[in-house]
């Protein structure tokens, strides 16, 4: 791919070198008396119409006129030939103008085209040209150079340009020209450049390029055009260079290209090219840049392109390419650049390649390829960037990768390696990034990384990498970042480097202290150090001013002792706090409301003894606070303040000693639960909560109750959870959670909660789980539950409730577990009834197979069953047709359309397959 600042460069040195040529091959001798003052007042006349170039600093300001009373006067005086810029004949006729890079700002509308009868030469580009190119253009007919880029010009491309018969270099490069090429530059049939690149153009490309016979340099590149390449440009055999990338070009590329045998670049990328490479391609024997990537070209990689010997960079990535990847790419000598990547190549990777010395980059990563790493890659001495990660390839690491002694990057991830890390590549002195993490990589660690002192970058997470790690670790490299998680990697901590931001050693089978020597790495942002064994307290350092922390991940360890209460630094960048599943006690430490960038907070399952944190909601950033399975006790008082809390989107403080009433005033400052997120919202952040720093993306996670079950997961931006469980909180739901109208799960089981259950959980259109059980809640089963249309967990067992259990919309489709327990409630899905409300008898049990589907048939399913076996099947027939008629498809379709928008999986009930069964029919 081509340098575009090298790109914009060339028409101003191609220019500035004719002007030079000119100068020395028309004589100039002295400045002719006879000059034309015509001209010359033609051009003040549009000099008089820029915006800047009237004061005397400016570019032009030698353009000027002595007074004709001026004392000595002469015609000679009155020639614009000395003028900057300007260039004339021996008989003092304009024939070039130079104005490159002059800061000239205005129009083009006054230019003289008609008082500069014998102009071969314009030449102002980069300037601040602006509105349209005028039609008189096409009056300078001996024009030979026009080149007007690097402006901002506008409008179409006039069609009196094809006037320009002696035309050889038009270069309308990067304006803001619009509309499209007209059929009328075809006639430019000595024509050798045409640059439109970087412009607004659209439409077709004409076919009436093939007229074009004298072009040697196309560049339409960055523009807008639609349609097919024509055939026709395959007639320009005197083109050596063709860019016609990033538009929006369909169809095949032509195999008439192969008839280009002066063709030295060809880059049609990033289009939407279909079809095969043309074979043909091989034939182009000077070709010394290939760039067909980021289209849909299929099939396999010809093996006529082997016979590129010249090719130097051959970019093929992201296209929908099969097949094997030719051994015949083994004779491209002159290679640089091979870059097959993000295709759908299969096979192994040829020995052939071996073959390319001069190869400084190879990227096959993103495919299928499978097999062995060759060994025949040891031999490309002049590499310096190699990645094959995302590929199915199998067995050890080549110990001949440790003779690549100039490579710098090497990315073997995600593939199915095994054995253990060879040695030898503590050869590469020169390695700055070296990833081989999610591999099957076995034995311990080898200790060279420690002596590749370049290394910035070290990934090694998701192996099976053993043994233990000198405690000084990488105290004394350059890593920037370091991932060795989901290993059995044994031992004390190892240190990382004072230049490491990034370290995670998360799963592993860490021991010992957290040594206070680890804030040497005083740039550290990440330090993720959960599901390990540690030990003791934590050092001091790790959240004063010291070291600037943004994620600090300690779960489930076994660390210990209370927080001191300073220990939050007022200059904290603190964003995500998870110290879950360890044995820390005492109290909080209020020194937490400095952590004013404060997301995600989770001290669950510890020793914690203390009363609610109502302080915390002071945390303008916090979305996220877990206080679960701890000692928190007495009520929840809330302070008289207008906003706390404000961003919360989480609050988990179930398995607790919390007593006293659910306060009003705690459920209406949760503004964030509340007001939800709209569609733009929703569009405009990620899938999952995350903290982007430089390169790097932590994903948060976290430990939340969901239908009944505690489930470790990444979470979601919409995620939104309302957990009071495992509590003895007494006193009647408040009707104001009926507000919380972004909320998908709601737990307020395990308490001493009476009264009713309010209407207003209706309004909770969102929720997808509810558990109220385990209270004393007594009246009936509000049918407003039934408005919950995305609803897939119910529980209120274990109450008071009375009555007949609604069968309205979503609350038919439930079983009997989640109402059991409440001595008041019958009706289906139980099998108890009330007094003079008995159902048809139940069929033989032979009817009914005894599976675990049965065991959560809904209400509809046995009912149309029960109802068929009295009175036939028309009735069943009828209720199908109700379900249909009142809307459940339009349901299911809303269903649909949310998880495409959570990314996660419904679980499907038999009663929704058996509607969307009847509905198919």
């Amino acid at each position: 791919m081509g340098s575009p600042k090298f790109e914009t460069l060339v028409p101003v040195r191609a220019s500035f070198a004719l002007f030079t040529v000119l100068l020395f091959i028309i004589p100039q001798g002295g400045i002719p008396a006879y000059a034309s003052t015509l001209e010359a007042q033609a051009l003040l006349k549009w000099k008089s119409s820029l915006q800047n170039q009237n004061q005397s600093t400016s570019s032009l300001s030698t353009w000027t006129l002595p007074p004709q009373n001026t004392t000595n006067y002469n015609a000679t005086m009155a020639s614009p030939c000395g003028w900057y810029g300007i260039l004339c004949n021996r008989v003092g006729s304009i024939i070039g103008i130079n104005l490159t890079s002059s800061n000239i700002r205005g129009t083009l509308s006054d230019f003289p085209y008609s008082s500069l009868p014998c102009l071969t030469y314009i030449d102002l580009c980069t300037n601040e040209l602006f509105s349209y190119i005028p039609p008189q253009v096409g009056l300078l007919t001996n024009l030979t150079y026009l080149d007007l880029s690097f402006n901002r010009l506008s409008g179409v491309i006039p069609r009196e340009i094809g006037e320009l018969m002696k035309l050889e270099v038009l270069d309308l490069a990067l304006n803001e020209l619009n509309g499209s090429i007209p059929d009328e530059i075809s006639q430019l049939c000595l024509l050798n450049k045409l640059a439109l690149y970087s412009n607004q153009l659209d439409g077709s490309l004409p076919s009436s390029f093939g007229n074009l016979g004298s072009l040697t340099g196309l560049y339409i590149h960055n523009n807008s055009f639609s349609g097919s390449i024509p055939l026709e440009i395959g007639n320009l055999t005197n083109l050596e260079k063709i860019y016609m990338n990033t538009n929006f070009l369909i169809g095949p590329i032509p195999p008439t290209f192969g008839k280009l045998m002066k063709l030295i670049e060809l880059n049609i990328f990033e289009n939407e090219l279909i079809g095969s490479i043309p074979p043909k391609l091989g034939n182009l024997k000077l070709l010394h840049r290939l760039g067909l990537h980021y289209n849909n070209l299929t099939s396999s990689i010809p093996l006529t392109l082997g016979n590129l010997t010249e090719l130097t960079f051959f970019y093929l990535f992201c296209n929908q390419l099969s097949g094997s990847i030719p051994n015949e790419l083994g004779n491209l000598r002159a290679i640089r650049d091979l870059v097959l990547t993000q295709n759908h190549l299969t096979g192994s990777i040829p020995s052939t390649l071996g073959n390319l010395t001069e190869l400084a980059l190879l990227y096959l990563n993103g495919n299928h390829i499978s097999g062995n790493i060759p060994d025949e890659l040891g031999n490309l001495q002049a590499l310096i960037d190699l990645k094959l990660c995302i590929n199915q390839l199998i067995g050890p690491i080549p110990s001949s990768l440790g003779n690549l002694t100039n490579l710098q990057y090497l990315s073997l991830r995600c593939n199915r390696l095994s054995s253990s890390i060879p040695s030898s590549l503590g050869n590469l002195q020169a390695m700055l990034d070296l990833r081989l993490d999610e591999n099957k990589l076995t034995s311990p660690i080898p200790f060279f990384f420690s002596n590749l002192t370049n290394l910035l970058y070290l990934f090694l997470r998701n192996n099976q990498l053993s043994g233990r790690w000198p405690i000084e670790g990488f105290s004394n490299t350059s890593l920037k970042m370091i991932s060795l998680s989901n290993n059995q990697i044994e031992g004390p901590l190892p240190l990382p480097s004072p230049s490491t931001y990034f370290y995670t050693i998360e799963n592993n089978k860490i021991e010992g202290n957290i040594s206070s020597s680890i804030c040497i790495a005083s740039s550290l942002s990440f330090l993720i150090l959960s599901h390990n064994g540690l030990i003791g307290t934590l050092p001091e350092c790790l959240l004063n001013c010291s070291i600037s922390l943004s994620v600090l991940n300690l779960r489930m360890n076994r660390l210990s002792g209370t927080i001191p209460r300073r220990f939050f630094s007022p200059r904290s960048s603190l964003r995500t706090l998870d110290l879950s599943q360890n044995q820390f006690e005492g109290m909080l430490p209020q020194s937490l409301v400095n952590c004013k960038s404060l997301e995600v907070l989770d001290f669950s399952k510890n020793k914690i003894k203390d009363n609610f944190p109502a302080w915390l909601g002071t945390l303008p950033e916090l979305k996220v606070l877990i206080l679960r399975s701890n000692n928190f006790k007495g009520h929840l008082d809330f302070p008289k303040v207008a906003h706390l809390f404000p961003k919360l989107r989480i609050l988990d403080i179930s398995n607790n000693n919390f007593v006293g009433p659910i306060p009003a005033n705690l459920i209406m400052k949760l503004q964030e639960m509340m007001n939800g997120q709209n569609g733009q919202e929703l569009q405009d952040k990620s899938l999952y909560m995350r903290y982007m720093y430089g390169n790097v993306t932590y994903l948060d996670s976290g430990k939340v109750i969901m239908k009944g079950k505690e489930r470790l997961v990444k979470i979601l931006t919409i995620f939104t959870t309302f957990d009071l469980s495992l509590n003895s909180f007494e006193g009647n739901i408040p009707d104001v959670i009926g507000y919380l109208q972004s909320l998908i799960g709601l737990n307020l089981s395990h308490n001493h909660l009476m009264g009713y259950i309010p209407p207003t959980l209706g309004n909770l259109t969102n929720l997808e789980w509810l558990d109220l059980s385990s209270n004393k809640l007594s009246g009936m089963i509000p049918r407003e539950l039934g408005d919950l249309a995305f609803l897939g967990f119910l529980n209120l067992s274990e109450n008071q409730l009375i009555g007949r259990i609604p069968q309205d919309k979503q609350l038919s489709t439930f079983t009997s577990d989640s109402f059991r327990g409440n001595l008041g409630l019958y009706g289906t899905p139980l099998q108890n009834t009330s007094h003079g409300d008995a159902q048809p008898p139940l069929p033989p049990p032979s009817f009914f197979q005894e599976d675990k589907r049965k065991e959560y048939a809904s209400w509809f399913d046995k009912k149309a069953v029960g109802i068929g076996y009295a009175s036939g099947i028309v009735i069943g027939i009828s209720i199908a047709y109700i379900s249909w008629e009142t809307g459940r498809l339009k349901w299911l379709a809303r269903k649909v359309r949310r998880m495409e928008k959570r990314g996660v999986k419904w679980m499907k009930k038999p009663k929704r397959n058996a509607i969307k069964f009847h509905g198919g029919r």
